[in-house]
């Protein structure tokens, strides 16, 4: 008993903070970082598309996945949307040319496995979540090609991908809110274990469920974009926790020190998404949920812009952060001071 009041007084203490923290934290904490608008070099002819696809590899590079040059693969078959830079943006390999029509997500996991959530469908692709080698082959895909359904073999726009340390296999599945709002867990061999979820504000409800991170506890955190919220959870689908100090969530990222790094990308007073937040990168502590650094989106107006700033996230083991921007088309690297 003592221990289940110690555990509520800990989720409520932490979901006091989610509604306190308050915009002075939130829009203004310090910001410890330098821009590198420039990173990743791509062959001669190639220009950057729009990119939410970034995760660390084991061996210290740094995997993207790009959507073709524009915002979309469908029409352009023979273009890599899967690509490996080292850490100064030089690219080592690229492959998955006629496999994947809208890379969303992606996860790297301990054996160099690359994941990738394709979110969209063109009728014969898409709608499924990818596992390659490091070296391309294609080792395992859920969902069925090219078919949006509520399922335990379909999905309708998965939007990330996360490997728990024992192997288990979490999706997010409902790009844009239109999708199946749900979390979904499989084996490690891809066979269906559960979902859960729904379309709803209500604890345990998604609207766009469109980012996962794992952190040491082996807790769940969901980016809860619409309902600009993140959501904890255990892996069984028990709801610990619902955070709102990191804004508007469209990226997530733990790093090993239990340091949560959330892009928001959308959160706009014109549009009405989470007014009075700004876009940028709020970092802080699982631990404590206290928002105690934030980089801002250098969009000059992004009230009266598109998506803008970050919206996939990732750190290197330096420290040095990986913005993926979906609307001004690039990664950004930010270099801590």
């Amino acid at each position: 008993m003592k221990s289940l009041l110690l555990r509520t007084f800990f989720v409520l203490s932490i979901f006091t903070i989610g509604g306190v923290v308050g915009g002075d934290a939130q829009n203004h904490a310090p910001n410890p970082y330098t821009t590198n608008p420039l990173w990743g070099e791509l062959p001669e002819g190639r220009e950057w598309g729009s990119t939410s696809a970034i995760y660390p590899g084991p061996d210290g590079t740094i995997w993207v996945g790009e959507r073709c040059g524009q915002n979309t693969c469908v029409d352009r078959t023979n273009v890599d949307p899967i690509l490996q830079f080292d850490r100064d943006g030089k690219l080592i390999q690229s492959f998955g040319a006629g496999m994947i029509v809208w890379p969303h997500g992606m996860y790297v996991d301990d054996e160099h496995n690359v994941w990738i959530a394709d979110a969209r469908g063109d009728g014969t692709r898409g709608h499924q979540v990818h596992k390659f080698s490091s070296d391309g082959e294609l080792l395992m895909s859920l969902g069925t090609a090219g078919v949006a359904a509520l399922g335990e073999t379909t999905f309708n726009q998965p939007s990330d991908v996360l490997v728990a340390p024992n192997g288990d296999i979490f999706v997010a599945d409902g790009h844009g809110g239109g999708g199946n709002n749900r979390v979904v867990k499989f084996s490690s061999d891809g066979t269906f274990i559960k979902d859960w979820g729904g379309t709803g504000k209500e604890n345990g409800e998604f609207r766009d469920p469109h980012a996962l991170a794992m952190d040491s506890q082996g807790r769940l955190f969901v980016g809860d974009r619409a309902n600009a919220r993140l959501q904890i959870f255990d892996q069984e689908g028990d709801h610990i926790a619902t955070w709102t100090q990191f804004g508007r969530p469209s990226g997530l990222f733990i790093d090993d020190n239990d340091i949560l790094y959330s892009a928001d990308s959308e959160s706009n007073n014109t549009w009405g998404a989470n007014p009075g937040w700004k876009r940028g990168i709020r970092i802080g502590s699982v631990v404590d949920g206290m928002v105690t650094a934030f980089i801002p989106d250098p969009e000059p107006d992004p009230d009266n812009a598109g998506t803008t700033a970050a919206e996939g996230v990732m750190v290197d083991d330096e420290g040095n952060i990986y913005g993926a921007e979906v609307g001004p088309s690039m990664v950004k690297k930010y270099v801590k001071n």
